[in-house]
C-alpha cells in the first residue's frame, strides 16, 4: 500500500507526523511518503520519502491557498492508495483527492473549534462565529473520509457518530528516547518546561513563580506570540531561566535527564482541559514528578499514578508552593518520578498506539 502523509503547516520532522506515524508505518512495511512545505528540499529518512513543495510565504491566507494547492498537486502526482492529512486547511484538498478515488484519513491533532476560541490573532468577538463555522465544515467533511485519527479519546467522541472508523491514536512518548536510568542525586535543582511557549500555555505565571522557589527553569521551545519573549525577559523571574531555545530530540532527552520537576500548567481553555499534552507523559517517562494544571482529565492521570501535584495554572503562588513542596521532600519527589515512569511503561507509551495505527491501515488495505 502506498501512503502519503500531507502537511502544509508542520515541520518535516514533526514528532507526531514523522517520528511516530510515518516511521511506524514504514517499519510495518508500507511505502510511505510525506509532503511538506518548508523549502528544505527532498529527503529520505528512516524509510520515509519526504517531498518538499517549497517554503510557505505571504502569511496565513496565502498558505491556506497557494501552499495548499501545491500540496494537493504533489499528492495527486504521487498516485497514492491513501492520503493521511494533518492540517484542517487541507480539508478542501482532501475532499478533491477523495473524489479522485484515493482513500483519505483525517488526523485531528486538536479540537479545532475549541482551539479557535483561544486564538489571539482572531478578534475576540469573531471567535465564536469562526469556531462554529469550522465545526460545521469538519462535521460535514469527516463523513466523507475513510477514517478519522484523533490525538485524544475526547476528540474521537466528537466524530464517532459521524464516522464509525474513528480511532484515537494518543500522542504518547517513544520510551527509547526518554527512559534513562539517571540517578536522582545526579539531577540538578532545576524544573523544566518543554514545548510551544505562549500565554495560554502558562509561561507568565511560571516565570512569576520562580523568584520564590530556589530552583532554575530549563525553558526550551518555540515562542508563538510576537513580543512575549521580550516581555518575559523583563520579569524578575527571568534571572532564574536557562534559555535553551529550540532543541532536537537528543537535547530534549538531556534536559529531561537533568531536571527534577516537569511543568505542564496550561490555562483552562476549552481546547486544553480535555487534552493529553505530550510533555506530561514525557516528564513522567523521564522519571520526574510533574506539576500540572488541575483539570479533571489530568487529575485522573496524575492521581492514579501518584506522580505529581496539581495546581491552579494561573496562580504563580500556587506553582511556587508546589515546587517548594517537592524540593523540600526529595525522597517523596523521587518516588513520584518513579511512579510516573512506571505508569508510562504500563499504559502511556507510543508502542501500543503505533500498533493501533498499523491495524487501521491493515483494515483499509483489506477494503
Amino acid at each position: 500500500m502506498k501512503i502519503v502523509h500531507l502537511s502544509s503547516a508542520h515541520p518535516r520532522h514533526d514528532i507526531r507526523i514523522f517520528v511516530k506515524e510515518c516511521v511506524t508505518l514504514a517499519n510495518a512495511g508500507f511505502d510511505v511518503s510525506l509532503i511538506v512545505a518548508d523549502g528544505l528540499g527532498e529527503e529520505i529518512r528512516q524509510g520515509v520519502r519526504i517531498h518538499d513543495v517549497g517554503a510557505k510565504s505571504g502569511g496565513r491566507m496565502r498558505r491556506m491557498t497557494a501552499t495548499v494547492k501545491r500540496v494537493f498537486d504533489a499528492a495527486l502526482a504521487l498516485q497514492p492508495d491513501v492520503v493521511h492529512f494533518h492540517d484542517p486547511e487541507l480539508v478542501p484538498a482532501a475532499l478533491r483527492l477523495k473524489q479522485a478515488g484515493i482513500k483519505v484519513i483525517y488526523d485531528v491533532h486538536e479540537d479545532m473549534p475549541r482551539q479557535i476560541l483561544g486564538k489571539h490573532w482572531i478578534p475576540g468577538a469573531l471567535r465564536p462565529l469562526v469556531a462554529g463555522s469550522v465545526e460545521r465544515v469538519e462535521d460535514w467533511a469527516v463523513q466523507r473520509f475513510d477514517a478519522i485519527v484523533t490525538s485524544t479519546p475526547h476528540i474521537r467522541e466528537r466524530f464517532l457518530s459521524r464516522n464509525s472508523r474513528s480511532v484515537a491514536i494518543c500522542n504518547f512518548p517513544i520510551l527509547a528516547e526518554l527512559v534513562r536510568d539517571t540517578p536522582w542525586e545526579a539531577r540538578r535543582n532545576e524544573a523544566c518546561y518543554l514545548g510551544s511557549i505562549s500565554r495560554i500555555r502558562g509561561i507568565a505565571p511560571i516565570i512569576a513563580a520562580l523568584p520564590d522557589t530556589g530552583v532554575r527553569l530549563n525553558l526550551a521551545g518555540l515562542w508563538s506570540e510576537a513580543g512575549l519573549y521580550e516581555e518575559m525577559q523583563r520579569e524578575a523571574g527571568w534571572a532564574r531561566v536557562n534559555d535553551l531555545g529550540v532543541l532536537d530530540r537528543s537535547g530534549v532527552g538531556e534536559v529531561l535527564a537533568r531536571s527534577k520537576i516537569g511543568l505542564v500548567t496550561l490555562f483552562p481553555t476549552p481546547n486544553y482541559v480535555d487534552a493529553l499534552p505530550i510533555k506530561l507523559f514525557e516528564y513522567m517517562a523521564a522519571g520526574m514528578p510533574v506539576i500540572a494544571s488541575d483539570f479533571p482529565v489530568w487529575r485522573a492521570i496524575v492521581d492514579d499514578a501518584g506522580c505529581g501535584l496539581l495546581v491552579d495554572p494561573e496562580d504563580p503562588a500556587a506553582i511556587a508552593a508546589a515546587i517548594r513542596e517537592l524540593m523540600a521532600d526529595e525522597a517523596r519527589a523521587q518516588a513520584m518520578g518513579e511512579a510516573g515512569r512506571a505508569a508510562v511503561l504500563a499504559k502511556y507509551s507510543w508502542a501500543a498506539e503505533g500498533e493501533k495505527l498499523v491495524a487501521l491501515y491493515r483494515t483499509l488495505e483489506a477494503c
